[in-house]
């Protein structure tokens, strides 16, 4: 989707400002400059959509559906929609927080945040090459039924009053009377530009930790402390790839060679979930959407599910 952005912050990075290519600097470089822009495009997009969209639809009823008695069913479609979205934890916020504008309901809106970034096609299609399909299908199981409970038992503790950013009332976003298409337009471009403001320094910020993480960690160091078959690698692993900000399809190539270098398998996966789902920057772009309560509740949650899930793959592998 986004291959022409990735062309053009090469050029700039490497043939405009002449740094070597695979160096440190210039990859947390590029890393810096195409996923800021590519967050801020998503950010802005999203919003201005899903708000302009609210105007012209009832939003309460697909709440009422999604929030109906069979509760585990919108947990379910917003993970399995995480799963065909290709975002990273950063681009899955802006759709994360397109959701909490129109009322979903918290827990289900959590469910895709944590779905949409641990797999998509593409992961499947490297896991399958790399590993075989009983990986793969493996992979994608655990990744969604950790997206299904994390979101049930997030939104089963009442904690929207968590939620830092103003959500209005739904009943002034939807109306009968016919309003003119430039005023709906305009509109949606105010709230847009209003939640922009308050998140765009947090998305630099975390960005560019993520970037500096990118270009400067080698994989010796991870398979320096989480290698071998210690019991307490996931662990390490799980906490080594939380500072860390990649996509899976990204990050896939580094967990090849981590198996390779003696890392076990479940350890790797733990790793590489563990760096996609619960990365540093998103927790920095996180922190002025929601509070440190909720965060820390949601990484506690997310984090616990992901090193089960390393000791299952070792156990089973």
């Amino acid at each position: 989707m986004f291959d022409w952005l990735v062309n053009l912050s090469a050029i700039f990075v490497f043939d405009t400002l002449n740094l070597e290519r695979g160096s440190h600097l210039g990859e947390a470089l590029h890393f810096f400059i195409y996923d800021t822009i590519k967050i801020f495009i998503l950010l802005i997009t999203i919003i201005y959509i899903v708000t302009l969209l609210r105007s012209y639809f009832p939003i309460e009823k697909a709440r009422e559906y999604i929030s109906g008695k069979n509760k585990i069913v919108g947990h379910f479609l917003a993970a399995i929609f995480g799963v065909i979205t290709p975002f990273c934890s950063c681009s899955a916020i802006p759709l994360f927080l397109g959701f909490l504008q129109a009322r979903i309901p918290l827990g289900v809106t959590f469910s895709y945040l944590i779905s949409a970034p641990l797999s998509d096609a593409v992961v499947i299609a490297l896991l399958f090459s790399l590993f075989g399909w009983k990986i793969a299908l493996l992979y994608v199981g655990i990744g969604v039924l950790i997206a299904i409970v994390a979101g049930l038992i997030i939104g089963s503790m009442n904690l929207d009053k968590e939620v830092l950013i103003e959500v209005k009332p739904l009943d002034a976003q939807y109306q009968e009377e016919k309003e003119p298409f430039s005023y709906k337009l305009k509109e949606a471009w105010i709230n847009t530009d209003d939640i922009f403001r308050k998140i765009y320094l947090y998305v630099i910020i975390g960005v560019g930790i993520g970037a500096f993480i990118h270009g400067y960690i080698p994989a010796d160091f991870i398979t320096k402390y989480a290698g071998g078959d210690a019991w307490y690698a996931p662990i390490v692993g799980v906490f080594m790839g939380i500072p860390m900000y990649s996509n899976a399809a990204g990050v896939l190539p580094l967990v090849e060679v981590l198996t390779q270098k003696g890392m076990l398998l479940g350890t790797a996966l733990s790793f590489m979930m563990a760096v996609v789902a619960l990365s540093l920057p998103e927790a920095m772009i996180l922190k002025r959407v929601l509070s440190i309560k909720l965060i820390s509740i949601f990484f506690g949650i997310v984090g616990s599910a992901i090193l089960l899930t390393g000791y299952l793959f070792n156990a089973i592998l």
